[in-house]
């Protein structure tokens, strides 16, 4: 950046933000027609990568980089990548993302974190809450609206809060309490002799023979071709979207910050509406993979 453009360059910030995102969704759409990346096309999408290096671990660039940086790995830009991309693009510069969504999912985690600051949780707190998620149930889908609204549900359906019950609310609101860096919520289903009723399943059985699974976000552990081979490995096929003979969508931990929208994404969208429509599909977090793995 030029130093004759700093005194002013914080004031352009939503500008700035929606010219990056539609210069993005132009790149994507300009080098996707044949589906193939070649090396001056893989330098032009690099060069928006590079020119937002700087801003990686701030949002929503923490959110867009790390889709990108996956779809092209392979020196492939399919047109599920590219439809996630363009969902992303399209979700991020929204007047409903930025006004309704990002200020009410950053309120929760708010309200969560500060629930669990003072190291108890109270039947009153839990009350408050309840109808706070009541009255924005706009969020649903939306990391970690879901889960929060069944764990309450759960813990308040007799009116009280037993040691158990506070253990496992304390324990997973306390992720909420560091508001201001990355750090990715790796345990979002709680499982510690609760079962809960969310977007993600708890503690799924999951059955690799002649079923077909589907991934979004980014896995913690294997790239996407590992995830394929360790599935075909046991029997199982992966498909690259959402359809209505898929039996899994699993979701990714790693790369995204802990309320990403990226996280419940285009695939997440798609599955909750075939499920509504009674397709069985299990939406499983990646932690329950790993172990479905382990026991496998």
């Amino acid at each position: 950046m030029h130093s004759d453009h700093s005194a002013y360059f914080k004031f352009t910030g939503k500008a700035r933000l929606e010219k990056s995102i539609n210069s993005l969704l132009g790149i994507v759409e300009g080098i996707s027609a044949d589906s193939r990346i070649n090396a001056n096309e893989l330098e032009f999408l690099n060069h928006w990568l590079n020119e937002h290096r700087e801003l990686a671990g701030r949002h929503p660039f923490n959110e867009l980089m790390p889709l990108i940086i996956q779809a092209i790995e392979d020196g492939l830009l399919s047109d599920e990548e590219r439809q996630d991309i363009r969902w992303l693009c399209e979700r991020l510069r929204s007047s409903e993302y930025f006004d309704r969504i990002t200020a009410d999912i950053q309120r929760l985690h708010a309200i969560a974190g500060a629930i669990a600051a003072d190291g108890r949780v109270t039947e009153a707190e839990l009350r408050g809450l309840s109808n706070w998620l009541a009255e924005h149930d706009h969020l649903k889908t939306c990391w970690p609206y879901d889960e929060i609204d069944s764990l309450v549900t759960k813990v308040m359906s007799d009116g009280k809060i037993d040691d158990e019950e506070h253990r496992i609310v304390q324990g997973f609101f306390s992720e909420f309490i560091v508001l201001f860096d990355n750090r990715t919520i790796v345990s979002p289903s709680m499982t510690d002799g609760i079962s809960l009723v969310g977007l993600c399943a708890v503690c799924p059985e999951i059955s690799f023979a002649k079923s077909i699974f589907c991934f979004t976000g980014t896995s913690s552990k294997y790239t996407r071709t590992e995830l394929a081979g360790l599935v075909n490995r046991l029997g199982g096929e992966v498909a690259n979207g959402v359809g209505a003979k898929l039996n899994y969508l699993v979701i990714g931990a790693d790369g995204n910050p802990c309320w990403t929208y990226a996280c419940y994404g285009r695939k997440v969208e798609k599955a909750v509406e075939l499920r509504k429509q009674g397709k069985k599909i299990v939406i499983v977090h990646e932690n329950d993979f790993h172990d479905a793995l382990a026991d496998s």
